[in-house]
Formats: C-alpha cells, structure tokens, sequence
C-alpha cells in the first residue's frame, strides 16, 4: 500500500511539474522578434482620433540610460484575465436613442458595439428600477406589494429593452449584461421614500431579495440572460434621487441571509453578485468585513467601485484596487462607474475629461481590475434626462434638437483599451521610467499584444517601447493617447 501509495504521490508530483512547465511556456510564448507594430493615436489639438499614425519594426534592445524615457513590457509575467469595457444603458440612454433617426440609430450602436466600425464594447450594465438618469421614478410592482404579485417590466419594454436587445446584435449576440438597483420600494424603506437615502427594513429583506430573481427571469424571458448584479448602487451615500444606505455588516448579513441563499434556491446560482459599488475610499473596509465572513464570502464574485472619492477635493485613490487585490487575491474586482459630473454643454471637447479616463482605466487595470464600466452611454444636450437635476457628461451626447451625435474625447480614449483589449486577454507587467507617461498591456487570446500609453504633459515626449529584449522608439503628442499593437 505504501509503495502504490508512493507512486501515485510521484505520478500527481509528475503531472504537477508538467502542468507548470506547460503554463510556464505558454507565458513565455510571446516573443516581440520580428514583429511589426502598429501604432493608433488620439491626440489634443490635432485631427486624430484612433488614427493609425506609424508602423514600427523591433530591434535588438540595449541599457536604456536614465536620460531616456521608456516603457518596459515583460510577457513572461502575466495577470489577471480581462473581462471587458462597456457602458450603462439606463433609461436616460434608451429615451434619447429612440428620437435618433434610423440612420443616427445604426452609426450609434456601431459606435460602441461593432468591433470593426466601433470600439467594440463588451459590458452593459443596466438598473433595477428607476435611478436619476431615468425621466421619473417608477416601480415594476405596485406600492405595498410585498408578495410581488404585481412585479410587470413592461416600463422597460418600451425604451429600454429595445436598446439592450440592439446592443447585444450588434455586439455579436453576447454581451456580458449586469443589472444594479438604486432603491427598494418606499414601503420597504425606513424613510418611506425611494429617494434621499434610508435603509431597507429588515422584515422586507426576503422580499427584497425575491425581487431580483424577479427581474433576472423576466429579463431572461426578453433574451438578455443577467451575468451578474450588485447588491446596491452607492450604499454609503445619501443622495437626493433613487438610494439606500447598508453598512459593511448590514450588506453583509443581507447577502448571507437572504440575496445569494435565494439565487441559489431559484436556481440563479450562477449570477455573480458583485459588492460594495461604491467608491475607492472605503472599498477596502467593505472588502474586509464582507470577505472576513465565510458564509457571506461564497456568494460574492468580487468588489464594484467607483472613482467619485474625489468628491472631497482629494486625490483618486487607486491604491486602494491594489490594498483590496492584494489581500484578496480569488476575489474579482469591476469598476462599475465612472462619468464627469456637472454637464456644461461648451466643454465637450475638453481634454481633460477624457485624460481623466485614460488615468483612471490604467491604474485600475494595473492594480488588478478585470472589466471597467462607462455610466450612461448617451444623453441628450443637457445631460439627460435626469428627474433630479444631476445632469452629467456622457461619451456621446445626441442633439435632440438637430439630430446629431457628438462625440466627445473620452469616447476616443476609451476606444484605446476596448477596441483593443478584448475579453480574455491577460494583462502583461508593464512599466514606465518617468511619470510623464503612464502605460498598461494586455495580450490578447489571439497572441496580438496592446500596449496602451498616455501622456498627460504639455510635451511631446519620444520614448522607448521595450519588450523583453526588443525595442522600438516612438514618439507620442502632447496631451495624447496611443495603442500600440504588436
């Protein structure tokens, strides 16, 4: 018995090593020897946007000297798979597309969906009920029913749906759909008020959590199958639209107890729940407590956030991605919004919203995030609509007026990453040797490396691209965007 006992150690020993020489030669697979690259720039002050600008050869690299700039990419040390990009679809979104003309209505969704005449979005996150970027709150049941007898999408199926259902064609017939809800009904609420924040109270948290196998098989029933959804959108914020506050433990009690035990019974076990979708600032605290707790850990996919912590004045705080990655490393992390507040229709073309996005997609990445959500896909020329008056930016605006869709350079900038990252790339180890730039990579299932870099200065700055032991030299613009594609 010892001796079978011995060998089987050694055979599981044996299969052991070979399954890490196997991993380890495939990470080292990629090699930069011969390959051409293709550099696509977007740039401030210039025409171009996602413009094919050079095509460059690698060369044999040596020491870079410290007064050089450079970018250095090591495929051997790989990371997290990537997920997607994309944006929301709220009801804001929907309303405006339907007054686009057909034609406007085909560009729009090539726009984002289409691989080839778009920056191929991969996301799409939607709300559960009413949020502010909807023009009225509404509910699908009616106020005091608790048994959900009356639980109807059909205020979905008018503008909403349609445009999902559009999105998804156009996207290939998959996306990857995830769904948030803003607030339970005023009934369920200490406040008795859909907006302005309260809590859920704790005799509706049954009910509450039947409600989202209520919207997910209703969805399913329309085509759009749900991949995931959050347990509440900003839970630490009492804002003056759709919101409910849940501590750290009340989140996490709520998760255990109620919401993931019942979409295991229903049989919606397989919808990820993501928590927190919130900010950076206390993402970590909310991780600690809900991952602290085994049977509320289980349900959980990973932690949403967001980047208004700067609120405050304060920084952005990247770092804690990174706290959060780190010591949860079989946790998933999604960055589940992000948009310029307070609309002011003369700075569509302002640079610095769309360098805002090139900042905040790199450190996100970089410090572990597998998939990155835009806010609303589109709004109209005042930033809506919105039933509270929280007019914001969104990638593309539609002129109601004339029919006409702007797009503004975050559009552009977003494209640089999920045109070409797409999902189930690997994210490379990637660096920079002066803060004038900042750079992430991905390599794609199809063995194509992206190698994304920003330069936020007011210089155009000439860099090396060093990959392993292959260098080429480019030249980025001031204030500018480039994918390199090798």
């Amino acid at each position: 018995m010892r001796k079978n006992g011995f060998m089987v150690t050694c055979l599981c020993f044996s299969l052991s090593v070979l399954a890490q020489q196997k991993t380890q030669k495939q990470t080292q697979e990629f090699t930069a020897n011969n390959k051409k690259i293709t550099v696509y720039t977007t740039a401030d002050n210039t025409k171009l946007r996602l413009t094919p600008t050079d095509n460059l050869s690698f060369t044999a690299s040596k020491q870079p000297v410290e007064t050089e700039i450079s970018v250095f990419v090591q495929p051997s040390k790989q990371f997290q798979t990537f997920m997607g990009i994309g944006g929301a679809i709220t009801d804001a979104s929907a309303e405006i597309f339907a007054k686009l003309s057909k034609e406007k209505q085909t560009e729009f969704l090539n726009a984002y969906y289409d691989t080839q005449k778009g920056i191929g979005y991969s996301l799409l996150r939607t709300t559960i009920q009413s949020s502010d970027f909807s023009s009225g709150s509404y509910s699908y049941i009616e106020e005091g029913d608790k048994d959900l007898k009356t639980f109807s999408i059909d205020h979905d199926r008018k503008y909403r749906i349609p445009l999902i259902k559009e999105a998804i064609k156009t996207a290939g017939g998959k996306i990857v759909t995830y769904a948030t809800p803003w607030s339970p009904n005023a009934f369920m609420k200490s406040n008795k008020n859909v907006l302005k924040g309260g809590t859920l109270l704790p005799e509706f948290y049954q009910p509450w959590a039947n409600f989202y196998v209520k919207f997910i098989k209703e969805y399913e029933k329309e085509g759009i199958p749900i991949w995931g959804t959050s347990v509440q959108n900003e839970p630490m914020a009492t804002q003056t639209w759709e919101s409910c506050l849940y501590t750290a433990e009340e989140e996490r009690d709520f998760l255990k107890k109620y919401l993931g035990p019942t979409l295991k019974k229903e049989g919606l076990g397989n919808v990820k729940i993501i928590a927190w979708d919130h900010n950076r600032d206390l993402m970590v605290q909310r991780a600690n407590v809900i991952y602290s707790d085994p049977e509320a850990s289980k349900y959980v996919w990973g932690i949403g956030f967001h980047w208004y912590e700067t609120w405050t004045g304060a920084p952005a705080l990247f770092e804690n991605v990174a706290r959060v990655n780190e010591a949860y490393p079989d946790k998933k992390l999604m960055f589940t919004e992000g948009c310029v507040e307070r609309f002011d229709d003369t700075k569509y073309q302002f640079w610095p919203n769309a360098e805002r996005y090139g900042t905040n997609m790199i450190n996100d990445f970089n410090n572990g995030t597998v998939g990155w959500t835009d806010w609303n896909i589109l709004l109209d020329e005042r930033g809506g609509p919105n039933h509270v008056g929280n007019f914001c930016f969104a990638s593309i605006h539609a002129d109601t007026n004339t029919g006409q869709l702007i797009y503004t350079p975050s559009y552009y900038y977003i494209g640089h990453f999920s045109k070409f990252i797409r999902p189930n790339a690997k994210r490379i180890s990637t660096s920079v040797s002066r803060k004038y730039l900042e750079s992430t990579s991905f390599l794609n299932s199809d063995g194509k490396m992206a190698t994304v870099v920003l330069n936020n200065t007011d210089n155009e700055i000439t860099y090396n691209l060093i990959v392993a032991t292959q260098k080429t030299v480019v030249k980025i613009p001031a204030h500018a965007i480039q994918t390199l594609v090798y």
